[in-house]
């Protein structure tokens, strides 16, 4: 039998833990969705969401995690066994789905990069910006060589095991990630109205708060977690019985959310320096963005961090949900890991192809109710597994296995804390309800 893998510190753990919540979402979605909410309103109400139900979901998946020392399908079959397993096969499939079409995304960032150098964005007319754009993803073969160079790298990185692969490179991409964060939000608040981003983001207009406002904050809350998957189930089960739970989640839920707001602090202010619209969507990062640098001094350099940054995001998180898939068949099926990070990686970036292809030639060829099918696969993941899968981790924890989930808590000193009650109640009732919103909402209901 393989002796299992073990983080090689808590450093390590927090920051590739970290890294696997830290991806796009937090500096390509959160800056537009707080940009189309009003701003501080919409981040007061997502850190409140964040580091109430987020942080007790992935708090609940660490417990599985380190409780099973298993997979996230392992986990649940040594745990309880019955149906339960079925959950982590959902999050299996989750995994494989996303990065699938989520490294097609991640690759063009590693484009943006060479474009950035080459000066093919040196252009200030967003409309010029959005054909250059327009173009590059409606091309069959460019994102698909982009595509798997992130492909590449992912497989890279999680063939090499948790501590000499996952940990290694997360301590030296996430201290990259943040210090480029650190440079680009100086260059960005310090542009002439630069503050009124600032402004915008830090002071809560709560007037404008809908339940379009709230609802969105619960989603981005959720999703920017990586929960559902499986993913931190995952890393929990690397962990030791020395290591404080609820401190390794309260500094991973920590550094997720100070990305969020740090892109924020990056994006707005610049948007707002050349008077652009902070809700324009999707595109704000690969059209608005590079008209914003094409007006900076030196706005080629800052145009190659912003993208390297973006890059640096997604790996960390790819590298995570790549991981979701090569642990089960590590695992359960003594598949050795070089072995299945390779075929894996492989058969993911497969059914990445169409992902692809449907942003230009098959994009008039709609699979199920009108969807392409990258949207297809966008709407089987995060709208129905991903729920799926988070509001079941929550019962599982609050009502299945509650009271091991208490113990496991307390592993590391003995003493169960006072707050376990509060966490109960949410993983119990609050949590449940919160997710089977975002599955409503995710499937049209609301």
């Amino acid at each position: 039998m393989i002796k299992r893998e073990h983080w090689g510190s808590r450093l390590g753990f927090i920051l590739a833990a970290a890294g696997s919540a830290v991806g796009l979402g937090n500096i390509w979605k959160f800056p537009y969705m707080a940009g189309a909410n009003g701003g501080g309103a919409f981040l007061v109400i997502y850190l409140g969401l964040v580091f109430t139900i987020g942080l007790s979901v992935m708090l609940a998946e660490f417990v599985i995690g380190r409780m099973s020392e298993k997979n996230a399908i392992g986990a649940f079959a040594k745990l309880k066994g019955g149906l339960w397993p079925i959950i982590g096969v959902f999050g299996v499939a989750a995994a494989f789905i996303i990065l699938s079409f989520y490294s097609v995304v991640a690759g063009w960032t590693i484009s943006y990069i060479i474009k950035s150098v080459t000066g093919a964005l040196a252009v200030e007319d967003p409309a010029a910006l959005g054909d250059i754009f327009g173009s590059f993803i409606a091309d069959t073969t460019s994102p698909l060589i982009f595509h798997a160079v992130f492909m590449a790298l992912t497989v890279f990185v999680v063939l090499a095991g948790v501590g000499s692969g996952i940990e290694r490179a997360s301590k030296i991409l996430m201290p990259a990630l943040f210090a480029l964060l650190i440079v680009l939000i100086v260059r960005s608040v310090t542009l002439p109205g630069g503050m009124e981003g600032v402004a915008f983001l830090l002071s809560p207009d709560f007037s404008k708060v809908t339940w379009s406002t709230v609802s969105d904050a619960l989603s981005q809350a959720f999703f920017s977690l990586s929960l559902g998957m499986g993913a931190m189930i995952t890393y929990g089960s690397y962990l030791s019985k020395k290591e404080n739970l609820p401190g390794s989640a309260g500094w991973v839920t920590l550094l997720d959310s100070a990305v969020a707001v740090m892109a924020g602090l990056l994006i707005l202010p610049a948007v707002f320096a050349f008077g652009f619209d902070p809700s324009a969507g999707p595109g704000l990062t690969f059209i608005t963005l590079p008209a914003v640098f094409a007006q900076m001094p030196f706005g080629a350099f800052f145009a190659f961090l912003f993208f390297l940054l973006l890059a640096i995001a997604a790996l960390t998180s790819a590298v995570s949900i790549l991981e979701v898939v090569v642990a089960y068949f590590v695992d359960d099926r003594g598949v050795s890991r070089k072995s299945a990070a390779v075929i894996i990686g492989f058969m993911i970036f497969l059914l990445g192809i169409p992902s692809s292809l449907s942003m230009g030639v098959m994009g008039d060829v709609k699979i199920i109710a009108g969807k392409n099918f990258f949207d297809l696969m966008d709407f089987i993941s995060s709208s129905l597994l991903l729920p799926i899968g988070g509001l079941f981790i929550s019962l599982f924890v609050g009502w299945v296995v509650w009271g091991k989930a208490q113990e496991e808590i307390a592993a590391h000193n003995g003493v169960i804390p006072i707050w376990v009650g509060a966490w109960g109640v949410i993983v119990k009732f609050i949590a449940p309800i919160a997710i089977a919103f975002i599955l409503l909402k995710g499937l049209g209901v609301f």
